[in-house]
């Protein structure tokens, strides 16, 4: 089975750069623990969360703000719970492309708003209920059927992540493919993408890659080519997009010029 087959979606290869900056992974940690606020804040915009930015410096800091929900309060702790165990899976090295990870990266970032957590659709007790993608006007995308016990997801999850470490060594290209291949086959009944975006992260910073966030301002962005992946299932463009989100994307340009 080819790659492209594996995942679901296909993109155009050559256009990934090879020349990407790489740095110790301590140093890809630090930066990332230094960005934390930053990075939950543009998580929770991204899942239409109303916390502000201060709002969100205060909930890392430890204090309570007025007048938020407590859905939201929560959702924005469990993104850096989350966050915070993304970065010691990476600092001790036991960060693993696998399900094990997935699932745990899961439990924290959908704990009590996911109709279930922690396990693929089909694993827990519901599996009559299958959950699908509103792409408005264009209708929805519709994923796998969960199924008892899980095996079709479980199954697909195996050949997507076999192939993604036989046929890509770019670390940016397999970490940004595996964040498509979440969202797009939902594993999860909510919570994909940002589980998603937390295993592209540990794929970078394992290999000195600075992480990536997509910022709030480019929410709207995000969403519009989300919706036409989702519709032709070419990633090509959403790689880009990845790419142009990266903290060097200018060095990278200029690094991919000069070749």
């Amino acid at each position: 089975m080819s790659l492209f087959d594996a995942l679901g979606f296909h993109w155009d290869r050559c256009a990934v750069p090879a020349a990407i900056p790489v740095y110790t992974v301590e140093r890809t940690c630090f930066h990332f623990q230094r960005m934390l606020a930053e990075f939950v804040w543009d998580a929770g915009v991204l899942e239409g969360n109303p916390v502000t930015f201060v709002e969100v410096k205060t909930l890392l800091d430890g204090v309570t703000v007025g007048g938020r929900k407590i859905a939201d309060q929560e959702q924005i702790l469990n993104l850096a719970e989350s966050s915070r165990y993304l970065l010691r899976l990476v600092r001790s090295g036991n960060f693993v492309l696998n399900k094990t990870t997935f699932t745990g990266l899961h439990q924290l970032v959908a704990r009590n708003e996911a109709l279930e957590w922690g396990h693929f659709r089909g694993e827990g007790a519901e599996w009559h209920y299958t959950p699908d993608v509103g792409l408005g006007e264009h209708g929805r995308h519709t994923p796998l059927p969960a199924v008892k016990g899980g095996a079709n997801l479980d199954e697909m999850f195996r050949r997507g992540v076999d192939a993604l470490n036989e046929v890509v060594p770019n670390a940016f290209e397999k970490g940004a493919a595996f964040f498509l291949f979440g969202t797009l086959q939902q594993f999860f009944f909510d919570g994909n993408k940002r589980a998603s975006r937390s295993m592209m992260n540990g794929v970078l910073m394992s290999a000195g890659m600075d992480a990536i966030s997509i910022p709030a301002g480019k929410a709207q962005e995000f969403n519009e080519k989300m919706v036409r992946f989702y519709r032709y299932h070419d990633a090509s463009e959403m790689m880009q997009f990845l790419l142009d989100c990266h903290p060097e994307a200018q060095r990278i340009r200029e690094l991919k010029s000069a070749q």
